[in-house]
């Protein structure tokens, strides 16, 4: 029987670097061993996601999604977030956005297309890295739910986020 590795990647979109470095640093904190690959625009994202272009080839289970919603470029967060939830090979994918504003509007707008958590962004580094420590807790549960609900595969990890 071939033994499944089901950690997931976890995918940081975020055009803020010192942003980029306190979730890769406080998700480590918490011994979250995962993979964590790092972009900074939201066509990249895509790319990554969808396998295509420089990721073309890209093997392994889907990534879970930290998103930024406000980036430069011509592809922002709520884009991303609206072609992986609308197309059918993506839309399990778990996508938790995160952003600087707690406009109701822009939260519900968030929760429409289909994310999975939104997530403000304080201000304040040591709210940061709260909020980051809470993520990193929230994902040890999910993992640990996974393998106790789902069992270990590719099927099962795939469950775990719908």
């Amino acid at each position: 029987m071939k033994t499944y590795e089901s950690d997931f990647t976890i995918l940081i979109v975020d055009d803020d670097e010192g942003h980029v470095e306190l979730l890769r640093r406080n998700l480590r904190r918490i011994a979250l061993g995962n993979p964590i690959v790092t972009l900074n625009d939201g066509a990249r994202a895509l790319d990554y996601v969808f396998r295509r272009g420089e990721f073309d080839g890209r093997t392994g289970p889907d990534p879970l999604l930290l998103l930024d919603i406000n980036m430069p470029g011509g592809v922002g967060g709520v884009e991303v977030l609206r072609q992986i939830k609308s197309d059918p090979r993506t839309r399990q994918i778990a996508v938790l956005m995160l952003s600087t504003t707690d406009d109701p509007r822009e939260v519900a707008r968030c929760y429409d297309l289909g994310c999975s958590v939104f997530i403000t962004k304080p201000v304040d580094s040591i709210l940061f890295i709260d909020a980051i420590k809470r993520l990193g807790f929230l994902l040890q549960i999910i993992r640990v739910a996974d393998h106790a609900t789902h069992g270990e595969g590719p099927e099962a990890e795939k469950d775990a986020w719908r």
